[in-house]
């Protein structure tokens, strides 16, 4: 029976908010470069005065949305469960997804009196992302939001590593799994941040429940993850967790185990500016190929040249013609 959606998300929902800085802004304002970190909204607004620069894009987001988001670019249709204030970024945040083509539940769902979330990206010439989030209503993200039809109606449930950081988001996550596992439906999970790992890893336990259909991390997370500084060890360990995974690796390419054999992906060289999104566009470009009956070494060929060109260019999403320029050139007329 075909479904409605190839893919049923849900996480934090952020308005992302790009800045051009220098490695001197993070000493002056006291961040730690190259992560997220979660701040209160007055630390937020004290970081976009010191800012005090244009924004150099300004999209609807957070980690899963931007997966869900890529999905739809490449043809595939979606569905996000989020959270969003009724202030002006809760407005921009459900129209930038209604216009990226994403079914949510922001449709039939009265909007609660709060701020929106915002993550502040702050990009370095090297190419670094450092992360400042404020949450916000985001924060309360819960069951109420889970849509039980749509999840039931996708191929993949995908959930965000991010959630587990709140108690309401993590017990959100493992009730969508819930109901996926009971109807049939692929569960899917990223990691999200090596900070998710290391300090959360208990109620990431709780999130994959027996075991996860598809799992997507970086290397630095599997490795975290496991408990090893061996890779070799860490792809063996994670069969324990998961029945598929792909372990991203920057500029060596990717690590897939398609549930019998690895597959390595090789890179596609780029001149790297901005890292943000390209995890998200991974996961995304990969859940589009693989829901539409492409093997796992074609859908990490897929995944792995769009990630390549997110890397290349500010912000975490493709124009629409880029997206098919690229499923073109992996998969011809055959996309």
């Amino acid at each position: 029976m075909t479904k409605k959606y190839d893919v049923y998300g849900i996480g934090n929902a952020l308005v992302d908010m790009e800045f051009e800085v220098l490695d001197a802004f993070f000493t002056k304002n006291k961040i730690d470069k190259g992560l997220m970190t979660l701040v209160d909204e007055e630390l937020q607004n004290d970081l976009m005065n010191a800012l005090g620069t244009e924004v150099l894009k300004q999209q609807c987001g957070g980690s899963a949305a931007n997966t869900i988001i890529a999905v739809s670019q490449f043809g595939g249709k979606s569905f996000y469960s989020c959270k969003v204030g009724d202030d002006k970024f809760g407005d921009f945040y459900y129209q930038d997804l209604k216009e990226s083509g994403v079914d949510s539940n922001l449709q039939n769902q009265k909007r609660t009196t709060g701020t929106t979330g915002k993550c502040l990206v702050l990009i370095t010439p090297d190419a670094e992302r450092t992360m400042n989030t404020f949450l916000g209503i985001t924060s309360t993200l819960g069951k109420t939001e889970v849509d039980e039809a749509a999840i039931l109606g996708s191929n993949y449930m995908y959930m965000e590593g991010y959630l587990v950081a709140s108690a309401s988001g993590k017990e959100a996550a493992v009730h969508a799994r819930q109901i996926a596992e009971r109807g049939g439906v692929k569960t899917a999970l990223t990691f999200s941040d090596v900070n998710m790992v290391k300090f959360f890893k208990d109620g990431l336990l709780e999130m994959i429940g027996e075991q996860v259909d598809l799992l997507f991390c970086n290397e630095s997370e599997a490795l975290t993850f496991v408990g090893t500084t061996n890779l070799l060890t860490a792809r063996e360990e994670l069969k324990k967790f998961a029945k598929t995974f792909v372990v991203t690796r920057g500029e060596n390419g990717a690590m897939i185990y398609d549930g019998t054999t690895f597959i390595d992906i090789e890179p596609y060289k780029v001149k790297a500016v901005d890292s943000n999104g390209a995890g998200d566009m991974y996961a995304g470009a990969f859940m589009y190929a693989i829901s539409h009956g492409h093997t796992y070494a074609s859908a990490g060929k897929l995944a792995s040249l769009s990630a390549s060109r997110i890397v290349s260019q500010f912000g975490p999403r493709l124009k629409w013609h880029e997206a098919q320029d690229i499923k073109n050139q992996v998969f011809g007329s055959r996309g």
